[in-house]
């Protein structure tokens, strides 16, 4: 019996839903991954970018007026959106528009919170004239049918609608937690609280925001109006606005499962190396919680016109393979193995080499003789012939950076390589 497909919620609603995308911050915790370039442009999933997923999401949801907020050091990130998300019409209406922090309101200052990033568009945002806005994080990765969320927001009434996931409460602690009643009506949020609000009936389980909220276009503008213009404030949608209207006006959760089962559905914050490398080594297992070979919800992205993976050489001690692994077009792995690993786009791995559980973003270069394991290569290295990573923690730390988990960040930087010049 063959399943039917999950309904599409692409409607009117969608159609009158202009997108927000926040890809301005840095994601520090990524340490020197993203010393020159923004979390959202962080390479991902082999050939992807962190940006793809929720503009991907838009896209399939049928929300395809879409704003992008950058700041961070984001000439990588709006290089890549230039280039792979041009096809949108603008005669259709549809376009995928770049917003960066350009001090239109007052002169001085940068986007200062994610609600003042909006606020210093909304001269943009009113010549839109969309009926409700949707404003997404630009660095989690995860698909879902935002749809559902505009449709669950104007069933209920709601003046803003979040979308949260389900997390142990234990962990809930580094997230911003709602407290809500039997309806779904949010009562109470605090950000990053010692002792998180329990989900009501299930005292071990608490509701974090994902950092994705639904507005009724007006009343968006009353609440960043009304919160630029107080004194103090942060002006950030968990700290300032959230907490201030939940009292006196229609605030719900959405929570985000998966249609086909009703169970919590995949989402991940890849904002630590640790957390960075497992997600990209999860896509790796036979049946991954995030499904790349998805046809119903492709994931879109630029994508080079690149040959096909190569593996060379067959001599018993000298022979290219990949066991367990993800490997991409322009690949080259020349009587070399890689175990358990996935490698981007123009890696080259030479002979006597080992990969084992190592994540390899795009035009590295690893010598022969070089064992490598429990890493992540970042884009442009160039290993030495010789060279051996993640055997020995101490000599790795004098030279790289080694995470709590045991993970071992290369970067050129690291290498002595000067691949972006500032003088």
């Amino acid at each position: 019996m063959i399943e039917p497909k999950p309904t599409r919620f692409v409607s009117r609603l969608t159609r009158e839903t202009l997108a927000l995308i926040l890809a301005g911050g840095r994601g520090s915790r990524l340490k020197a991954m993203t010393q020159w370039r923004a979390k959202p442009g962080v390479p991902f999933g082999g050939k992807f970018r962190i940006i793809d997923f929720p503009l991907s999401n838009c896209v399939n949801s049928g929300i395809r007026r879409i704003g992008v907020l950058t700041q961070y050091k984001a000439h990588s990130l709006i290089q890549h959106i230039q280039r792979g998300w041009s096809f949108l019409r603008g005669e259709f209406g549809e376009y995928v528009e770049l917003l960066p922090a350009q001090q239109r309101i007052t002169e001085g200052n940068w986007y200062t919170g994610t609600a003042d990033a909006i606020y210093q568009n909304l001269d943009i945002i009113r010549a839109h004239d969309p009926a409700y806005v949707l404003i997404l994080a630009g660095d989690h990765v995860y698909k879902m049918d935002y749809g559902a969320m505009v449709a669950h927001h104007v069933e209920y009434g709601a003046d803003m609608t979040v979308g949260c996931i389900e997390v142990p409460r234990d962990q809930a602690k580094a997230f911003g937690v709602m407290g809500v009643n039997r309806d779904g009506r949010v009562v109470s949020f605090q950000e990053k609280p010692a002792e998180p609000a329990s989900v009501p009936g299930n005292p071990d389980v608490s509701l974090a925001s994902m950092g994705i909220y639904v507005f009724n276009t007006r009343f968006l503008y009353e609440q960043l109006i009304k919160d630029a213009d107080t004194q103090g404030s942060s002006h950030d949608f968990g700290h300032d606005i959230i907490p201030r209207i939940i009292e006196n006006y229609r605030v719900f959760a959405h929570r985000f499962t998966d249609p086909s089962t009703g169970q919590q559905a995949y989402w991940r914050d890849v904002g630590t190396i640790d957390a960075f490398w497992a997600a990209n080594l999860e896509l790796i297992g036979i049946t991954p919680e995030l499904n790349l070979y998805d046809d119903d919800w492709p994931i879109w992205t630029y994508q080079e016109q690149l040959p096909p993976a190569k593996f060379i050489f067959d001599d018993d001690d000298r022979r290219g393979m990949a066991v367990d692994s993800m490997v991409s077009g322009g690949c080259i792995i020349s009587g070399a193995k890689v175990e358990h690993s996935l490698l981007f786009s123009n890696v080259k791995v030479h002979s006597y080499s080992h990969v084992k559980d190592s994540v390899v973003l795009p035009d590295v270069e690893i010598g022969e003789h070089c064992r490598i394991r429990n890493a992540v290569l970042d884009k442009g290295c160039r290993i030495p012939e010789g060279t051996v990573i993640g055997e020995d923690p101490q000599a790795d730390a004098q030279r790289f950076y080694v995470s709590e988990g045991g993970i071992v960040l290369v970067t050129p930087d690291m290498l002595g390589l000067e691949l972006h010049h500032v003088r």
